[in-house]
């Protein structure tokens, strides 16, 4: 059965419903719950997944729509009810607090000396808020997604002229001034500034290098969109100025996916300029052309740490405790085992292991491929070595992304299992803020349930993405993680390195 609730006039931003949605289908099993702002974009998601009914359809842009399917009429209720009571209690908490202002101008009356204006609003709404914020002197991160693309060409347009930086739309990690915004993650304060076209490789880059002892002056992201040709690389063009002129900034790193070939030339035309050394990592990139510049070029997240730690460039060296126990595993295939299965919260951390285990399994099928001829058919359904960005739009239309709800990744971790082909298990686990709050307590039940299906040993590799200073812990993730008999590597890409020597 499919209901439809529809609370009329209280915005909540995106990550928070969520959020709330994940708890609600948690505590009560319904098939799924969503809770989503109102707007035409949304109500077109919900539609293409069949979560729309005529009462959502009559929800307006500032109206909630709370979508609940599940087996009888009883378990329906439950689950909606489950949804606005969570609603409710966030005016209760907040009452005990100072009433949040209610409009820009508030908030500038409360905080004078505010020099950033975060904005997750619907998609439609944010220009409007963004060139108020622009007109007042402030830099802006846009959350929002579902924003025109000419929109966020006129922003950053307009914040080029007044000297100001426009991060995003779709801009999910930023750490501006030793706070975290977004998906991000604590961090000790170092000398790395990272400017970054990717959410997920900011955290990936960022943490490694707290990990390590060092640690990030700033992180500016851009959103996804910056470096298209449209855009230009406005916002990575004008994060490069900004990082040269910090006395607190020693060296940039530089992360996307390729670039416009013209945008690259411009992008890299200015880093080889930049009196503050920069290293290049664009995933899937040609290194020649930064190399011709006398740029230091990454192909990797982890490439990009090390060589900003200054350390040896090249290929992390796999611990020998981690290599030990790959070659356990390697020995205990069974015939026919010879396929990885990746599973992956992160579209960049799954990009850089498609790259990494090109190396040694060649190119692996993804919903997001290296090359168009490994695109799989239907990512329902895992071919050979696979790797699946699980936070792709057509994973999460209707339901939260991956970092906040595993039910998908549960369910397909069982799924893959039952493969008799399938070897290696490999999983990212991203953590910080917006994450969810323990996410080896989801994991661990779902990998030993795929044991007890596969019936065979089965090899199960991850990374940790995160800190111990982040609200779920690195160190007590991977305790529990590696408990339950999970090899944990250092990076993302150690894991794809080790998985990929299980089955090479």
């Amino acid at each position: 059965m499919l209901r439809n609730i529809v609370v009329h006039n209280r915005y909540v931003d995106s990550v928070m419903l969520m959020a709330l949605a994940a708890k609600a289908r948690e505590a009560t099993g319904a098939e799924e719950v969503s809770a989503m702002m109102g707007t035409d974009a949304n109500k077109a998601l919900l539609e293409q997944v069949s979560l729309l009914d005529d009462g959502g359809r009559g929800a307006g842009a500032m109206d909630i729509i709370i979508a609940v399917r599940a087996d009888d009429a009883d378990a329906v209720r439950k689950a909606a009810s489950a949804v606005e009571e969570l609603l409710g209690r966030r005016p209760a908490e907040a009452a005990e607090a100072e009433a949040a202002p209610r409009s820009l101008e508030g908030a500038l009356a409360r905080l004078p000396d505010a020099r950033l204006l975060f904005i997750s609003l619907p998609g439609a709404y944010a220009r409007r808020e963004a060139e108020a914020a622009l007109d007042r002197g402030l830099h802006v991160l846009i959350f929002s997604d579902n924003v025109p693309l000419e929109d966020e060409i006129a922003l950053k347009e307009k914040g080029r002229r007044l000297g100001l930086i426009v991060m995003g739309p779709d801009c999910g990690t930023a750490v501006i001034g030793g706070v975290a915004l977004g998906f991000a993650n604590v961090l000790r304060r170092g000398p790395v500034g990272i400017i970054g076209a990717s959410g997920t490789g900011i955290q990936e880059v960022s943490c490694l290098l707290s990990n390590a002892g060092a640690g990030v002056s700033q992180a500016i992201g851009l959103g996804g969109r910056d470096l298209r040709e449209e855009v230009g690389g406005t916002g990575m063009l004008m994060a490069i100025d900004a990082l040269e002129a910090d006395a607190a900034t020693g060296r940039i790193v530089l992360i996307s996916k390729p670039p416009a070939p013209a945008v690259a030339a411009r992008v890299l035309d200015r880093a080889k300029a930049c009196r503050t050394p920069v290293i290049v990592n664009f995933l899937n990139g040609d290194p020649a052309e930064a190399e011709r510049r006398g740029l230091p070029f990454s192909p990797t997240l982890e490439g990009a740490a090390v060589a900003a730690l200054a350390s040896l460039r090249g290929v992390a060296a796999v611990p020998a405790a981690l290599a030990e126990a790959a070659r356990a595993a390697r020995g205990a295939r069974a015939d026919g085992q010879r396929f990885i299965r990746g599973l992956f919260s992160g579209g960049t951390l799954c990009d850089e292991a498609l790259l990494v285990l090109r190396e040694s399994v060649g190119d692996c099928r993804s919903n997001i491929p290296l090359t168009p001829d490994m695109k799989l058919e239907d990512a329902r359904r895992s071919e050979g070595n696979c790797l699946l960005d699980l936070g792709d739009d057509e994973f999460t239309r209707g339901r939260p992304h991956p970092m906040i709800d595993f039910t998908l990744r549960r369910e397909r971790i069982v799924e893959e299992a039952r493969d008799p082909a399938t070897a290696v298990i490999l999983l990212d686990v991203v953590l910080g803020y917006g994450a969810h709050p323990d996410p080896a307590r989801e994991l661990v039940p779902a990998i030993e349930e795929a044991r007890r299906a596969a019936g065979r040993p089965i090899a199960t590799v991850a990374s940790v993405t995160g800190t111990d200073g982040d609200p779920q812990g690195r160190a007590r993730q991977k305790a529990a993680l590696e408990a339950a008999g999970v090899i944990v590597a250092g990076s993302n890409a150690q894991a794809a390195r080790i998985a990929g020597g299980i089955v090479a």
